[in-house]
């Protein structure tokens, strides 16, 4: 690669959040735990992090974010739809079905529940602390119950796309052509009106 080539890194989707479950259990913690012992990948995550916790801790990215050099962009739904059935409230954590409908769409949620995913908003907004006072670093955290909105042509850039003051493509692309340093966060949910929120029916 030329010397004076540029590299950055858009993550779509890609903040997964080292937090609890709503049993009180770190059930994804677990997950990549299994992945680090599968893989041997022990070795190659950063010292800097594994010398400070578990290895498996060390694939979520808020444990990286302050050893990565390299100019990035988090492209990411407060309320990401994959977390929150697979991570928040996955089935396992709920054995008694009181987050079944909830999880699959926030219109069934009771007022506590909405406090649980405005707890996880928060968590994940405290995570990204580092990249909003960073120079070079962008962000994009919308209010959205959503999952990957970089790869559908109706999220990324399309009338009707996500947006806060501009899609999701025109703000990725004044942060990655230095037109303006971009971070933008969302209110909390249910303010955004221009989300394309995943919802699931129950099976």
């Amino acid at each position: 690669m030329p010397s004076r080539s540029k590299v950055k890194c858009l993550s779509d989707a890609g903040f997964f959040l080292d937090v609890m479950d709503v049993s009180g259990v770190h059930s994804l913690r677990s997950m990549y735990k299994g992945v680090v012992t599968m893989q041997g990948a022990a070795k190659n995550l950063p010292r800097a992090c594994t010398s400070r916790m578990d290895p498996a801790q060390c694939f979520f990215p808020q444990h990286l974010l302050q050893d990565i050099n390299t100019p990035l962009f988090i492209l990411n739904a407060a309320y990401d739809s994959w977390q929150i059935l697979s991570s928040l409230a996955p089935t396992a954590a709920d054995p008694q079905g009181h987050w079944h409908f909830c999880r699959l769409n926030p219109a069934n949620c009771s007022a506590s529940q909405l406090q649980v995913f405005q707890g996880f908003r928060m968590d994940m907004l405290n995570s990204l602390r580092g990249l909003a006072a960073s120079r070079v670093g962008g962000m994009f955290i919308n209010s959205c119950f959503a999952h990957c909105q970089s790869e559908r042509q109706d999220t990324w850039f399309a009338p009707g796309s996500p947006r806060l003051t501009k899609t999701i493509a025109e703000s990725v692309g004044d942060w990655y052509f230095e037109r303006s340093p971009l971070k933008e966060i969302d209110c909390p949910y249910p303010c955004d009106k221009t989300c394309h929120n995943l919802l699931f029916k129950s099976k």
